[in-house]
């Protein structure tokens, strides 16, 4: 696990609201939406004019990924992005503990990338 941990590094500022269930993460400094994307049932990622992803929503946050809204309060946050023309990999970390990992095929055209997006930079 310590490899995935030592891609280029992103701040990533993260909320969880327990009301509406819902989980919100974004890189720090980025603000210009262009579409949301599904990659899985329930979870989104924004990306930017260049389409490089550089936030995510999860609606039912705690069914989504299983685990207590207790959990998702948790700032200690890693969201993991590894894309090629083909594969869009996206794995999300709650204390160095993996909940979600999905693959998806790339069918938006995001460009090659690997990237970690981190509450801890």
């Amino acid at each position: 696990m310590s490899e995935v941990f030592k891609m280029n590094t992103k701040r990533l500022i993260s909320s969880y609201d327990e009301i509406n269930d819902t989980f919100v993460g974004k890189i720090d400094g980025k603000n210009k939406y262009c579409a949301d994307y599904s990659i899985s049932d329930g979870i989104f990622l924004a990306i930017d004019n260049n389409n490089i992803p550089y936030s995510v929503f999860i609606e039912n946050a705690s069914n989504v990924f299983k685990i207590s809204k207790t959990m998702l309060e948790n700032s200690n946050v890693k969201i993991t992005i590894d894309c090629d023309s083909i594969i869009l990999s996206f794995n999300m970390f709650i204390e160095d503990l993996k909940i979600c990992s999905i693959k998806s095929e790339n069918r938006w055209g995001i460009p090659k990338i690997n990237f970690l997006m981190d509450t801890n930079v």
